[in-house]
This record gives C-alpha cells, sequence and structure tokens, in this order.
C-alpha cells in the first residue's frame, strides 16, 4: 500500500546559559519542499498544490517545534548550555490505516552544548522534553526521536 511522508528542517540558535527566562525560542522551521509563506494546500497525493504547506507537514513541524521548546526549557532548567538546536523530523501516514492518520513521526535532533555536560545527560534530557512535550502529549501518532549530540 502507499505510504505519504512529509519531512521538515528545523533549526535553532542562540544560549540556555543565563536560564530559562532569558533565551531566545525563535527558531526557523523549513518544509520540504520550500515554503516561502503560510498559505496552504492539500497533499498533493489529495489532489493539493505540492507548494504550498499541507495539514501534515503542519503536524510534522508542531511536533518538532514542541520537542525542541521543551528541550530547551528541560536544559535551562538543568543549567546546561545548549548553543544550537537543529533537526530532521519525517512523518508518515499509511494510507492501509483506518483511519487515515499520520501514524509515525521520526525527529532526528543534533544538539550543540558548552561546557561539561555528559552525553547521555543531554540524551535523557531530550527524552524528559519528549514526555513533557504538548504536542507528542496530545497525539496517538508513535513519536521516535534520535539524538546526536556535539559539543563546542
Amino acid at each position: 500500500m502507499l505510504t505519504h511522508t512529509y519531512e521538515t528542517h528545523l533549526t535553532w540558535t542562540g544560549s540556555t546559559a543565563d536560564g530559562y527566562r532569558t533565551y531566545s525560542r525563535t527558531h526557523q522551521a523549513v518544509t520540504v519542499p520550500e515554503t516561502q509563506e503560510l498559505t496552504l494546500s492539500s497533499d498533493k497525493a489529495f489532489r493539493g498544490d505540492p507548494m504550498l504547506l499541507n495539514p501534515e507537514q503542519l503536524l510534522v513541524i508542531a511536533a518538532s517545534s514542541c520537542q525542541m521548546l521543551s528541550f530547551l526549557a528541560v536544559a535551562a532548567r538543568h543549567g546546561v548550555t545548549v548553543v544550537r538546536y537543529s533537526d530532521v523530523a519525517q512523518g508518515w501516514m499509511d494510507m492501509a490505516d483506518k483511519p487515515q492518520r499520520v501514524g509515525r513521526i521520526r525527529i532526528d535532533a543534533t544538539i550543540e552544548v558548552e561546557g561539561d555536560v555528559e552525553v547521555e545527560e543531554v540524551r535523557r534530557m531530550a527524552h524528559q522534553a519528549h514526555e513533557e512535550c504538548f504536542i507528542a502529549n496530545s497525539l496517538t501518532s508513535a513519536i521516535e526521536l534520535e539524538v546526536t549530540v556535539l559539543r563546542r
């Protein structure tokens, strides 16, 4: 059966060094293909315009963005200095599923930190953030999280 795939890329730069209240929450999310405005259509598979955002992409963006924002909050509360976060997120809609839905989302996050923090601690915080993510807690989709940690 046919499966539709939706991919997004998210990037944040800044610093959580000064704690939870001060870091910027502004970040960029790009869909594939790239779009320039928030004009929406249905997916191409459903006779929509492939150059416009569709609801499925927005769902993947929401899961990705919430994961990042939740992680930054957890890291800041634990005194961990994060200076860059990026991810590639993909959502899959298997047309054989009834009811049809985006049944699986995978977030491959790359997190750059400063200071003497253990890689496993950063990964643990990422999974704690997943448990705290409002969007993940609102979905029935399976959400997979893969974390790569870089030190600056």
